[in-house]
């Protein structure tokens, strides 16, 4: 059975081997022949964009043992509450979290020491450049996948993050490429904003997720994977980037896996479907290697392209796929 090649999208860099969102991970992804490199984008006090998953810094830097004071009433560092200067002094480690007795453990254990290295928080123009230089020097075109964090709330404290990213891409050229950038986001009011009213031409994907998540929308996430709600998501956007479990339903009694018709229902509305995370650490009940779980989406579901913190297994994976095809 032919099959179109997903992209392969590198998840925070290369976030399997190296901490997420740092340049030496981004570095890692575009030698594992990642077609695009994802970031999430938050900003700091002075309105600047900075490469960051979360819009507190405590689960991935050391802002806890430098600014020990600086925490809101909640006890959360929050991004905005420093300038870029601030920022640039912290030192960021795998993404931890604390155990039942209080201590601070590596969500993913066996990935890279969770205190070892001096890696930084970059801003998005920063990535921007490291990407493009290493275009030049090995020959290649990687895009960009950008994800604009929490829109709202940045704007209740005050700040245009849509604005401010766009205006980074004006100002390093990658406004206008279409085929090289994707935006990113779980709100669909932010989306359409910068479809009609901001007037991107980029290609824009409408994030989904649970409506217990909590995330920074107020859009029924159930409805917008019905063929009504992605009728609507195709007024404004290009694609969906539904969570696995959207997709893989488990398996049935025979052991086949189970499918969920997202990924055809989107597509019969020329919407991209790209769905997250792909992790060999982390792989969903009843399937037992990463292999089994890219069979499932690739060659099963037919995915337009995946998010992974493994880019090379999957480019292996695919390479070796197609290999067996040609021959």
């Amino acid at each position: 059975m032919t099959t179109k090649r997903p992209i392969i999208i590198a998840h925070r860099g290369a976030s399997g081997y190296l901490p997420e969102h740092t340049l030496e991970a981004k570095a890692l992804a575009h030698a594992m022949h990642a077609d695009f490199l994802e970031q999430d984008i938050v900003l700091s006090r002075d309105g600047i964009p900075i490469v960051l998953h979360d819009i507190y810094l405590e689960s991935t830097t050391d802002v806890q043992q430098r600014f020990p004071h600086r925490a809101r009433e909640d006890g959360r560092f929050y991004a905005i509450d420093f300038s870029l200067e601030e920022i640039r002094q912290l030192l960021v480690h795998e993404r931890s979290c604390l155990d039942a007795h209080g201590q601070e453990v590596a969500v993913f254990p066996r990935r890279f020491p969770l205190q070892a290295g001096r890696f930084r928080v970059p801003t998005l123009a920063e990535e921007i450049d490291l990407i493009a230089g290493l275009d030049q020097s090995r020959g290649r075109r990687t895009g960009l996948y950008i994800e604009l964090k929490s829109p709202n709330w940045h704007l209740n404290q005050g700040l245009d993050l849509a604005g401010a990213v766009l205006g980074v891409l004006q100002e390093k050229g990658y406004a206008n490429r279409q085929q090289q950038v994707f935006l990113q986001c779980f709100d669909d009011r932010t989306l359409r904003h910068l479809r009609h009213d901001l007037q991107t031409p980029l290609p824009l994907i409408q994030l989904l997720g649970e409506n217990d998540w909590a995330e920074d929308s107020e859009v029924d996430y159930g409805y917008l994977q019905t063929p009504q709600g992605l009728a609507d998501i195709a007024s404004y956007a290009d694609g969906i980037g539904p969570w696995l479990m959207h997709i893989y339903a488990g398996r049935d009694d025979s052991g086949a896996a189970r499918l969920n018709p997202l990924v055809t229902r989107a597509q019969a509305q020329g919407l991209q479907v790209h769905p997250y995370t792909f992790r060999r650490d982390e792989l969903p009940e009843g399937i037992d290697s990463f292999r089994e779980l890219l069979d499932i989406f690739v060659l099963e579901a037919r995915i337009d392209g995946l998010f992974t913190d493994f880019p090379d297994l999957v480019h292996d994976y695919l390479l070796q796929h197609e290999q067996t095809q040609a021959g």
